[in-house]
């Protein structure tokens, strides 16, 4: 059985994206998790976000949907569109940051850097890819083996 999940794509007035940085690891990622049962993939990416930055949103384009090598998960990538509020910190996540696309953290999720690539395409399509970077263990790893004590101090740019 597969599980599903939904992840918010946002951006700000000046074209830079949210990501929230993981209370439980150094990692930043896209506002996001799990549909529960019986739920539609945009209405868990709104209350995903909403829990984990503090922010409404209207669900627009579906810019693809994401399947992981030898795992049963598909996870829809959404634009949402907030009203302009600022993020706030909530229990999931120790902080959440507009970023430059072209200037994400080092320690971001690489699967969620390639969907917010994907939302800057200038393709209406939707994408549709078994992802095959890292997991977000693999990348701490290798980035703890390259610089240790390094890649475990929270919140690190």
């Amino acid at each position: 059985m597969f599980t599903i999940g939904a992840f918010g794509i946002i951006f700000d007035e000046l074209g830079r994206v949210l990501l929230c940085h993981r209370e439980d690891l150094d990692v930043w990622n896209l506002p996001g998790g799990r549909v529960d049962s019986g739920e539609m993939p945009t209405d868990a990416v709104m209350r995903e976000v909403m829990e984990e930055s503090g922010l409404e949103v209207e669900v627009g384009r579906l810019v693809g949907v994401y399947g992981k090598i030898n795992k049963d998960e598909l996870d829809f990538s959404f634009i949402c569109h907030s009203n302009g509020e600022s993020p706030s910190v909530v229990d999931e996540t120790s902080v959440c940051q507009f970023f430059e696309v072209v200037n994400l953290p080092i320690n971001t999720n690489p699967k969620h850097v390639q969907r917010i690539h994907d939302s800057v395409e200038p393709s209406m399509q939707p994408f549709f890819y078994r992802q095959t970077a890292p997991s977000t263990q693999e990348m701490l790893k290798k980035m703890k083996d390259k610089n240790p004590g390094e890649a475990n101090r929270p919140g690190k740019l």
